[in-house]
């Protein structure tokens, strides 16, 4: 279990937090111990957050604040600097809508609907750098969507907005980098994720509003988030599979992108069930203020939700995947003794290319595979132990446990190397470190189970304490390398 924190303290602002995303993000904030100022005009939703803040670790600081209005963001800001420390990081997520074709929406809606999801962005992002330019010190995380790349139908004053934002966010970042400044600006675009706002966004839609599935929970959306705010350098993240095909789908294929929205946009976005002529609309008021009630952080599509997501995963673990992978192609064709000679009718780099694959089929074909893995499980021992060393350096090494994972990586390189060149060394060293590598995985799946059952609500709220951490799954790629290496001492070796 994670016991120290190097963020416990850590002063964070967090804008539209009395529900969805923002209250998520707040109270995951408030698991590492950060003293986290809670934005939002709902006092009822604030109240709620505020306690979950507290009870998961943190303090909380909640403010009831319109966005839309520069002046209550300023003097918000002075009380948190205030009563709280210099700010590090600022998330903004605070945001309104209206669920209705563009013509049956009215210019003034529309105009509210700007100024609190766009210029509520700006004027927070404002007066978040007045304090930390001087200082050359912090982080905004500016909370996005899908929808910043790709307009729906129903969704226009919304679509606008995060468009705006997207523009807004580019130019800002290419100014700090032009004057190489510390303070970082990084934008998380989002999926649909279950959040309230499909029970109190203003709709005009004959049924109910709905997320088009898939559906995230607001703990990955939450997640992807902390995750940008220590990672803050790379201009933005995209947060589940769905996000990254509709982006890369709308360069590529944007007109029929058109077409096929047109005629699914409308029925993908709302339920079978008729819309409550009673549903509350926070457009001029927040539904979670007084007369109201705390929404809380998810919506009521838990049940079709999912609470995790393996492209954000590796997203942020790409330079692991990478290597794996060149690891893995320099692994079965270069560890053959054949593979270092240059071939005599190789002519250039495309007979060179032919040769590599060649050795790579005749090695697969002929299943002789004990140089090859023995040298994929080192490649893999090497990235997995610096990625474990990164993420346990994160929390500070709190358990002693934490280091043996960093003890072992090196034995089990120098063991994997060793069986590249040497039979014996893959039939002896190798299978000896890569059983303890593969045992500690096993260790760390324990520990990390353990960590999720100490956390308020333990496995009973899995739902929300799976995704925060920590990651139940990670410690298995200690096992599957580990497991490469005792089967790359079962296999015939390479002629």
């Amino acid at each position: 279990m994670m016991i120290g924190n190097r963020h416990a303290g850590q002063v964070v602002v967090v804008t539209g937090a009395s529900g969805g995303i923002g209250r998520a993000v707040a109270q995951a904030f408030g698991a590492r111990g950060a003293k986290v100022a809670l934005l939002a005009r709902g006092v009822l939703g604030l109240e709620g957050a505020a306690k979950e803040v507290e009870e998961a670790g943190g303090s909380a600081l909640p403010i009831p604040v319109d966005t839309a209005d520069y002046q209550q963001i300023e003097r918000a800001a002075q009380q948190v600097e205030q009563d709280l420390g210099p700010i590090d990081v600022w998330v903004n997520v605070a945001f309104t809508s209206v669920f209705a074709p563009f013509m049956k929406i009215e210019p003034e809606e529309y105009k509210r609907v700007t100024e609190v999801s766009y210029l509520g962005y700006v004027y927070a992002t404002r007066v978040a750098l007045d304090r930390m330019i001087p200082r050359d010190h912090g982080v905004i995380v500016q909370v996005g969507s899908t929808l910043a790349y790709r307009g729906i139908p129903l969704q226009s004053a919304y679509c606008g907005a995060k468009h705006a934002i997207q523009g807004f966010h580019d130019s800002l970042r290419c100014e700090l980098l032009h004057d190489k400044s510390n303070v970082h600006v990084t934008m998380v675009q989002m999926p649909a994720v279950n959040t309230p706002q499909f029970s109190w966004v203003l709709s005009r839609l004959p049924r109910r509003a709905q997320p088009v599935p898939p559906i995230y929970q607001p703990e990955v959306a939450a997640k992807a988030v902390v995750y940008a705010a220590d990672h803050p350098k790379r201009r933005e993240y995209w947060v589940g599979g769905t996000t990254a095909a509709t982006v890369i789908g709308n360069k590529v294929a944007a007109g029929l992108l058109d077409r096929y929205l047109g005629k699914t946009g409308y029925s993908a976005q709302q339920t079978d069930q008729p819309r409550d002529p009673d549903q509350p609309a926070n457009l001029w008021e927040p539904a979670d203020g007084p007369g109201g009630r705390d929404f809380g952080a998810h919506g009521v599509f838990d049940a079709r939700s999912i609470s995790h997501s393996y492209q954000l995963w590796a997203s942020q673990h790409y330079g692991l995947l990478s290597a794996v992978g060149a690891g893995a192609l320099a692994a079965l064709g270069l560890f053959s003794p054949r593979s270092r000679r240059s071939p005599a009718t190789a002519h250039g780099a495309v007979a060179g290319a032919e040769h590599l694959l060649d050795r790579i089929v005749s090695n697969i074909s002929h299943g002789r595979f004990e140089r090859s893995l023995s040298g994929l499980t080192a490649v893999s021992a090497l990235v997995t132990g610096v990625e474990v060393y990164l993420e346990h350096y994160k929390a500070s090494f709190g358990n002693k446990w934490m280091w043996s994972p960093i003890a072992l990586t090196p034995p089990l390189v120098v063991a994997g190397v060793g069986g590249v060149f040497s039979k014996r060394w893959a039939k002896t060293v190798l299978p000896v470190t890569a059983a303890l590598y593969a045992a500690n995985g096993l260790l760390g799946e324990y520990f990390h189970a353990r960590g999720v059952a100490r956390k308020p609500g333990g496995w009973k709220l899995y739902s929300y304490n799976l995704p925060m951490g920590p990651p139940i799954s990670a410690p298995g790629l200690m096992t599957m390398v580990g497991g490469m290496g005792l089967l790359a001492a079962l296999l015939r070796r390479e002629k």
